[in-house]
């Protein structure tokens, strides 16, 4: 079983007992938060697809910690210019363990 979340932006695919890397949350190691919007749900041969999202599901989620990615550089460059720029950037982030996709009441999308 495994669903397809939208959370900051970003399409994460899931599973109960994985532990994933998401935008910063506002709460605290230790809460448990539901993530996002549920795209796409699949139970075996079971396919549930939501347009845009699957109504009445969620993902819920433990905090472990939250923290910053490593870190990427980012350069500017004017060529014949003498200009050049190096900056870094740490992304906040919350590492987080999926406890449990529930889908809620029976939806009408799927195949």
């Amino acid at each position: 079983m495994y669903a397809v979340i939208e959370t900051g932006g970003k399409q994460v695919r899931v599973e109960p007992g994985q532990v994933v890397e998401v935008d910063r949350l506002r709460a605290d190691p230790g809460a448990e938060v539901t993530l996002g919007r549920v795209l796409l749900f699949v139970d075996g041969e079971r396919v549930v697809c939501g347009a845009p999202e699957v109504t009445g599901a969620c993902v819920t989620a433990t905090v472990l910690a939250n923290g910053r990615a490593r870190k990427i550089l980012v350069g500017r460059f004017r060529p014949k210019k003498r200009y050049r720029r190096r900056a870094g950037h740490r992304q906040p982030v919350s590492r987080v363990r999926v406890e449990r996709i529930d889908l809620g009441q029976e939806s009408d999308h799927g195949a």
